[in-house]
């Protein structure tokens, strides 16, 4: 069923980052759009008021489907005893899932998913980019603001593919399993699997499990696109269906120059690309197989990767002077950690590195998976972990000890603070002579305004 045969869609928990994304692709495309929040925080405050549909006051309000809508699209956000959930229930309103919906729609395109612990954001931004920049026709879902779009969603009747960030978190409060097995791919990518999400995989092999779930969904003459340098990808994708096309791939070939840059090595020149360290260079890579796959050629792709400035708060550059850079990243896992630190060393192996961490999401605070850090943040000169206590409270979790923390990361040389304005001090009074700074979060470090601090650090 196509959009059009809506006129009325309701979402619960539209303040989310991709279901407000989606909020607004179908206010835009004409359709009757309300929905609700408890919280509802920038930037989809203010993109949701743009439009006119942010919702007058958060919390949740039953008499808003009434009279009733044509579909409800739940987000993982709200609880399973919504008060409109339950409503909409109880009066027989078609309720979808983000990845039903996102599937409903593109039953009759070519389904591209992009899966993996890390990395998946970067491949979907990397196809994107190129197949914009060849004027290509394609739907999309991705949970990163890129440059040069506006929506992270779009949903047309006119494109014959659609390009899918396949997460594996939950689908929805009602239907608890992950949004990756929802998309049904025709081409899926699976580009690493390192445990995270253990509120919801207590285990390491629960966790692994979905994606070998992933891998065998792949369908006859579909295709399956793995990162064959991480174990265990290797051991979920291992080729034994003969009506599947399985494809490895690796690093890149390349070299760093002196100035930084890194240029990749192709069959006719040498390309100068705005990315760099070793996770990007396989994420090129999982991404040119992909572009292969659906028409466009080595020397094309190469083309547009060349004009890639990367996927927002992705190894993102927010500051730099002739003897400092600042970057900030979406890192919180532990192999996302190790990567982003061991990459931005590398690519400056001359200047010191400053690297710090918030402890932000449920797993990452867990005293139980607090191992899985250990020895990831070797590569940086100075390394902070920083937490608030706070955070902790609001999860109801149990406080951290600093010295357990140590233990957990086997690196007693580790900073751990636990307020942001010491965190904020530290940092504004160091000396930055030929040293770099970088930021890892999925969260906020207590609002600090990281922007702000890269433009006073890169202006001394």
């Amino acid at each position: 069923m196509s959009t059009a045969a809506y006129h009325h869609i309701h979402l619960i928990a539209i303040g989310g980052s991709i279901m407000h994304n989606l909020a607004l692709a179908l206010h835009r495309k004409g359709l009757k759009v309300t929905g609700s929040d408890d919280e509802i925080f920038e930037p989809a405050k203010s993109r949701l008021a743009a439009d006119g549909i942010l919702p007058e006051q958060e919390g949740w309000f039953p008499e808003k489907l009434n009279p009733l809508p044509d579909a409800v699209i739940v987000g993982m956000h709200a609880r399973p005893d919504n008060p409109e959930l339950l409503y909409a229930q109880e009066h027989g309103v078609p309720i979808f899932s983000f990845p039903e919906f996102i599937y409903e729609q593109s039953k009759n395109k070519q389904r591209i998913v992009i899966a993996g612990s890390h990395g998946k954001t970067s491949i979907t931004s990397i196809i994107l980019h190129v197949l914009k920049y060849h004027h290509r026709l394609f739907d999309y879902a991705v949970g990163a603001q890129l440059e040069g779009f506006d929506l992270m969603v779009k949903l047309t009747e006119e494109a014959p593919i659609i390009i899918i960030e396949g997460d594996e978190y939950l689908s929805s409060p009602i239907q608890r399993v992950p949004k990756f097995h929802k998309y049904h791919h025709h081409i899926g990518v699976m580009s690493g699997i390192s445990w995270d999400h253990i509120n919801v995989f207590p285990t390491e092999e629960n966790y692994r499990e979905q994606f070998r779930i992933f891998a065998e969904m792949t369908p006859k003459a579909g295709t399956l696109i793995y990162n064959q340098d991480d174990e265990q990808v290797q051991e979920v994708c291992v080729p034994n269906n003969s009506d599947v096309q399985y494809i490895g791939y690796t690093i890149h070939e390349h070299k760093i120059k002196k100035s930084g840059k890194t240029v990749l090595k192709t069959k006719k020149d040498d390309v100068e690309i705005q990315l760099f360290g070793e996770h990007n260079l396989r994420n090129i890579s999982a991404a040119k197989e992909v572009c292969k796959q659906i028409g466009i050629k080595g020397q094309a792709f190469y083309e547009a990767l060349a004009t890639f400035k990367g996927a927002a708060r992705r190894l993102e550059k927010i500051g730099e002077n002739e003897h400092t850079l600042v970057y900030k990243d979406f890192a919180h896992a532990p192999s996302k950690l190790k990567a982003t630190s061991e990459a931005l060393k590398k690519q400056y192996p001359e200047r010191q590195l400053v690297a710090c961490l918030e402890l932000h999401t449920f797993s990452s605070l867990n005293k139980d998976f607090l191992p899985q850090y250990y020895h990831t943040f070797l590569a940086p000169d100075v390394k902070i972990v920083y937490f608030n206590p706070k955070t902790l409270e609001h999860k109801r979790m149990p406080p951290l000890d600093p010295k357990d923390l140590k233990a957990a990361f086997g690196d007693d040389e580790i900073m751990v603070l636990t307020d942001n304005q010491a965190l904020q001090d530290y940092l504004l009074n160091t000396n930055w002579k030929d040293k770099n700074l970088l930021m890892m979060t999925s969260g906020t470090f207590g609002n600090l305004d990281l922007q702000q601090l890269a433009h006073t650090i890169t202006a001394s």
